[in-house]
């Protein structure tokens, strides 16, 4: 059984928080996991509250001490870089027929998936995207640039003003510089972090004013720190490779409901666009 993140066990434990221990939780997933692998006392000084009450959090989260609760951050955070090797000799053997196990592991992290991002949250994500009043601005990483781009071909069927910035970091200049405050930077970033992006989101964040919404995997991308919005979706299938079915899946969520709720708009632009695609297609040389 996947062990219980810090993160769950926090918004588990939610309902029964004190004022001075929901301070403290939001203290923390204000920049998870690294300010809980501050000292006791810096960690106190941040959320204005005693080293005594972080010790009764941590008790109240299931946890057996500070110490503990540290030693699962940084076991969080190695999670997040293992390679595909280390991943693949600790993961279990399929079950049964490879192609029907498979599909069961995908399909539970879905659910982790599901889980993780709240329906509130994935509204405001969709109007974020959706608002025409902004630019949006997508990359993905190594790998997962081809979700970033398949969502965004989809938001461009409902919209104008997306935008894939290429995979070349020597051209990212000129897409910061036609940012404007408001502006939406969306990322997708799995573990194995890329560090080129997350100085992009700190870029675009602090000296753009973008807002930074991040796809990440359930152990957070340091992206995480500089983000309006962060959207865990679960990857672990236990085999070599990490599982990007989920996040294909949110993408889909994301694209057809922000054309969904604007109907109209998106059949105008279909229509146009498609007007436009099919007269070249009858250009002769």
């Amino acid at each position: 059984m996947k062990p219980v993140s810090v993160r769950q066990r926090i918004a588990t434990t939610a309902a029964k928080l004190t004022a001075s221990e929901r301070k403290l939780a939001a203290a923390i997933l204000s920049d998870y996991p690294y300010a809980g692998l501050e000292t006791i006392q810096d960690l106190a000084g941040r959320a204005e509250v005693s080293a005594p009450s972080i010790s009764r959090f941590v008790a109240k989260i299931g946890l057996s001490g500070y110490p503990d609760f540290q030693r699962r951050l940084i076991a969080e955070l190695k999670e997040g870089t293992r390679s595909p090797v280390e991943v693949h000799g600790a993961g279990r053997s399929v079950d049964g027929g490879y192609l029907g196990d498979f599909i069961a592991r995908a399909t539970a992290q879905m659910a982790v998936s599901n889980e993780a991002i709240t329906e509130n949250q994935f509204q405001r994500i969709c109007d974020l995207l959706g608002d025409p009043k902004h630019d949006v601005y997508m990359l993905g990483g190594r790998v997962t640039d081809t979700i970033a781009r398949y969502l965004s071909f989809h938001l461009r069927q409902a919209r104008g003003g997306v935008f894939n910035l290429p995979g070349d970091t020597e051209t990212w200049p000129e897409y910061l510089l036609r940012m404007r405050p408001g502006d939406v930077l969306f990322l997708i970033d799995f573990r194995r972090y890329q560090a080129s992006l997350e100085s992009l989101a700190r870029t675009a964040s602090a000296e753009r004013g973008a807002r930074v919404v991040l796809m990440t995997d359930t152990w957070l991308s340091p992206i995480a720190r500089h983000a309006a919005e962060v959207m865990p979706v679960g990857i672990a299938s236990g085999t070599l490779w990490d599982t990007y079915t989920p996040a294909l899946a949110v993408a889909e969520a994301v694209a057809t409901r922000i054309a969904e709720a604007s109907w109209d708009q998106t059949k105008a632009r279909i229509e146009a666009w498609d007007s436009v695609r099919l007269n070249e297609r009858k250009v002769t040389p």
